[in-house]
């Protein structure tokens, strides 16, 4: 049965699965989030089974507020104070230190906990119910099988884990991937994962320039070399090398009524050679799906997620083939886009 807009699951039934030890997938502004009380190591245990995500790999815990996050900080560095108070609600994570009785699961074994208040209205709502039945923060990395494309919809929740995991639809994401990361664990802050809050309005919040991760960084979410993966290759290329990969494989417009050996998403149409017709003769067969790259950072990161999930399905549907990306700019603003590609193609 396919995965029904709207389905009747309230704050309050979440809520209430929360506090009783079982998970749940929720909105946030970035993406959905599988949430489990964060204060229970079995609860938490059933996260890490569900995504089949290394034990050792820290899960963020989302919390109401900052007296939410001091029950789970064995401190709170200022630098990371700073942070909160700029831009909490929102999508910036602090990793400070932790206090030694709580979150141990959460934390993947580190002495460090990765701490987030999330802007969504069904997030903070949820978050405020659950406190009320006892739950101190949630522990909710993205609803999706490890390493693999984020969800941005209660469908693509549904689409990784059907109704076992119960999903509070709060419709499309804003932000579309996933929040900035800083570790505030040492004397310099430092960017671990960019986001849609950019470098320089974090370091003028940090009053801090901010440094760049090392081999004392603590472990943190989305920072393996291969992440946001979909299952079709997914390949990051120059405008130029985009039209000539079409070109070889002989994909060309008027054969995508035949199926789909290759998705695209470029920012430029013309990337796509579409305003040629010069592909090799005898490839009728062939066919290309492409969707347009918004030209602000900001749009990309909202569709992207969803995008690659679409390109991936009418892939795969053909049998299997690749999905080409035309590479953003270099500017700072599409540091956290380009970083969830770059993985994507690692």
């Amino acid at each position: 049965m396919p995965f029904q807009a709207g389905r009747e699951f309230t704050v309050e039934s979440a809520a209430r699965r929360l506090a009783g030890g079982a998970l749940v997938a929720f909105p946030t502004e970035t993406v959905y989030g599988l949430g489990a009380r964060a204060d229970d190591d079995s609860a938490v245990a059933q996260v890490f089974q569900a995504k089949g995500r290394p034990a050792d790999h820290p899960l963020i815990v989302h919390v109401l507020d900052e007296q939410g996050a001091r029950a789970f900080a064995r401190e709170l560095p200022p630098v990371a104070l700073r942070l909160m108070r700029a831009f909490w609600p929102g999508p910036v994570t602090v990793i400070v230190p932790r206090r030694a009785d709580m979150a141990q699961a959460c934390a993947g074994g580190q002495d460090s906990i990765g701490l987030r208040c999330p802007a969504h209205p069904l997030a903070r709502a949820l978050l405020q119910r659950a406190l009320e039945l006892g739950v101190p923060g949630v522990a909710a990395p993205s609803a999706n099988r490890f390493g693999r494309v984020s969800p941005t919809t209660a469908a693509h929740v549904w689409q990784e884990f059907g109704d076992a995991v119960p999903v509070l639809d709060g419709g499309p994401c804003e932000a579309g991937i996933e929040s900035a990361i800083v570790d505030c664990t040492r004397g310099e802050p430092v960017l671990l994962r960019p986001g849609t809050v950019e470098r320089l309005a974090l370091e003028r919040a940090c009053g801090h320039a901010l440094g760049e991760p090392d081999a004392a960084a603590p472990r943190a979410p989305g920072t393996l070399e291969s992440h946001y993966a979909p299952v079709s290759k997914l390949r990051l290329m120059a405008p130029g090398d985009i039209n000539a990969a079409l070109v070889a494989a002989g994909v060309h417009r008027a054969a995508v009524r035949q199926g789909v050996d290759a998705g695209a998403l470029a920012r430029h149409r013309q990337a796509l050679g579409l305003y040629s017709t010069s592909c090799p003769a005898g490839t009728e067969g062939l066919g290309l799906i492409w969707r347009a790259m918004p030209q602000t950072p900001q749009a990309v990161a909202r569709e992207l997620f969803a995008v690659l999930r679409e390109l991936d399905a009418a892939v795969a549907q053909r049998g299997g083939g690749e999905i080409w990306v035309e590479a953003p700019p270099r500017g700072a603003q599409w540091e956290g886009v380009r970083d969830r590609l770059t993985r994507a193609a690692a």
